[in-house]
């Protein structure tokens, strides 16, 4: 694992206001995440922990606290900048694919880059490179509709590195898969980002799974704790 700092998350917390009626759901979280390096948060449903990985990603705003990538405090950037940052730097993996269900897997996992506006010729051939990795060569003329789940999930994982991002962030990506295409699709990434020396940060409530990664943090009620001091 490298130790050059890629992304800071400093005393983030987050409050949903409901009428009078006001919801803490991260309490002054604190983390960081180094380059290449393959990070699991754990936790219940309910936890907080896809609130702080949409906030690291620039989904979410926190209410307080900062982000900073490689020197930049996502927070304080115009919200242009912030999509230019998450269709370069960043990948995203969902426990729903989020597959454009008109369009084929070629054409799924081509989009961020065709959004950058790069060469049509040169990002298909680089989709194929990335399909044929994941085991869907054969796949790339087939909508989602004519692919099984495990299969969906893939083309996904595909799409979330087509532009060489410096960070996936991966929401209970097995969440929605039966034991055997979950297994496949956590080795499938670990592989991949090992390869490509992508930072990689998957919030799950799968201990098992979690346990294949570099660090462990436990999220309990907004709190983010290290895995070791729950033992």
């Amino acid at each position: 694992m490298n130790s050059e700092l890629l992304l800071k998350v400093s005393n983030v917390s987050k409050c949903y206001n409901d009428g009078a009626v006001e919801t803490q759901v991260l309490h002054s979280v604190d983390l960081e995440v180094f380059k290449g390096e393959q990070l699991a948060i754990v936790g219940s449903s309910g936890s907080g922990k896809s609130t702080l990985l949409h906030i690291m990603g620039t989904l979410d705003k926190p209410s307080t606290g900062n982000v900073t990538m490689l020197d930049e405090d996502l927070y304080q950037l115009s919200s242009q900048r912030q999509a230019q940052v998450r269709n370069n730097s960043l990948g995203f993996i969902y426990q729903f694919h989020h597959l454009l269900p008109e369009f084929t897997a070629l054409e799924n996992v081509s989009m961020p880059a065709l959004i950058q506006g790069k060469k049509r010729k040169e990002i298909e051939r680089k989709a194929t490179n990335l399909l044929q990795r994941v085991g869907l060569g054969h796949r790339l003329t087939h909508t989602p509709a004519e692919m099984s789940g495990g299969e969906r999930q893939r083309v996904a994982i595909a799409r979330a590195l087509i532009n060489d991002p410096k960070l996936v962030l991966a929401d209970e990506p097995t969440g929605n898969l039966d034991a055997n295409s979950g297994e496949a699709v956590y080795e499938l990434i670990t592989e991949l980002v090992a390869q490509l020396g992508t930072a990689f940060v998957v919030v799950t409530h799968d201990q098992k799974l979690a346990a294949r990664m570099d660090r462990q943090l436990h999220m309990k009620n907004g709190h983010l704790v290290d895995a070791k001091e729950l033992v």
